[in-house]
């Protein structure tokens, strides 16, 4: 079996209370889940209609394998926006699945929408590592 996971990396500079940081994670590695579903909406004989959010993928996928496997999730930290948002880019270069989570700023930053973290993964450690392994645990 691999070593995949997905790693979440918080930002340092914008001291959020722990429970706000722990809540962006969350955000973070849902909101990749959430981009790889499909909505589709289906009546039953009543007429009452659900929603099914369905995601597909690949027998070898690395998607598959984490959410069948540990689910692996990983937290670090980086310095700043800028940091943060290098460390996007340079997962997106390397085609790597990354989400970005914009708080919108009604509990903690003034109402001011802030770039809080990035979740990079599900994906090989090594592949991971190429981008992260300079970073420290949250």
């Amino acid at each position: 079996m691999r070593d995949i996971r997905q790693v979440i990396i918080i930002r340092k500079d914008l001291n959020m209370r722990q429970g706000k940081s722990c809540s962006q994670a969350s955000h973070a590695s849902m909101l990749y889940l959430l981009k790889m579903m499909r909505k589709m909406y289906v009546k039953d004989n009543h007429g009452n209609e659900t929603i099914i959010l369905q995601t597909e993928y690949g027998k070898d996928s690395y998607l598959g394998e984490w959410l069948e496997g540990s689910f692996t999730k990983i937290c670090l930290s980086c310095d700043d926006e800028v940091e943060l948002l290098d460390l996007y880019k340079k997962a997106d270069d390397n085609n790597l699945p990354v989400v970005l989570v914009t708080d919108n700023g009604l509990t903690e930053f003034n109402g001011k929408k802030t770039n809080t973290c990035i979740a990079i993964g599900p994906a090989s450690k090594e592949d991971i590592d190429k981008i992260t392994k300079h970073l420290k645990l949250f």
